[in-house]
């Protein structure tokens, strides 16, 4: 059991240092272009999409049961 909880906590780090990553500026600045993405400006649908991301990775982490 505290296996799982530290393996659970390696990992929650793991996507908090990845979500750093995900929203600093250099890669930010890749996505800053004048065009757009199915409508949305390409910042924001990135934006979003590294959320919903990061969101999701988070929940498949806490919900995973004991192996």
């Amino acid at each position: 059991m505290a296996g799982n909880q530290e393996y659970k906590l390696q990992r929650l780090v793991a996507l908090c240092l990845l979500g750093f990553l995900l929203f600093n500026y250099p890669i930010l600045a890749l996505f800053n272009l004048a065009t757009s993405f199915l409508g949305i400006p390409l910042i924001y649908a990135y934006i979003f999409a590294a959320w919903a991301l990061l969101i999701a990775l988070m929940a498949i982490v806490v919900e995973q049961t004991q192996r």
